[in-house]
């Protein structure tokens, strides 16, 4: 699946009892999410996010936020300052990954692509 076929996706409810991505099934799902990398071993993804300043920064981290609420699927951390941000995703129901993590991922880049974002 591409990154955008992802995108076009809608997060599912996860009420727990259903196991996590393996760390094959991690490691064959981050190409489809340009810039993310597996963490915490393969429980978590994380994205780097490099802006022009701080307004492009603010209002990235403010449509991930929108984002997460609209998907009822939220980040365990975002991270920023001037012309930064870090994003880490879990499914934290099942301590670990689902494909949720990388739907949201993948409309995460599509956010930072227009506001200029770089790795």
């Amino acid at each position: 699946m591409t990154e955008g076929a992802l995108a076009q996706k809608k997060c599912t409810p996860c009420r727990g009892g259903v196991p996590p991505l393996n760390p094959d099934e991690v490691q064959s799902s981050l190409p489809q999410v340009m810039g993310w990398s597996a963490t915490d071993g393969d429980t978590k993804i994380a994205g780097e996010f490099r802006f022009k300043n701080f307004r492009q920064t603010l209002d990235f981290v403010t449509a991930v936020g929108e984002l997460a609420e609209s998907e009822f699927h939220h980040p365990v951390s975002i991270s920023f300052g001037w012309g930064f941000c870090t994003i880490v995703l879990q499914t934290k129901k099942i301590k670990g990954l689902h494909e949720n993590d990388f739907i949201m991922a993948a409309k995460i880049n599509e956010i930072a692509a227009p506001l200029g974002a770089s790795e």
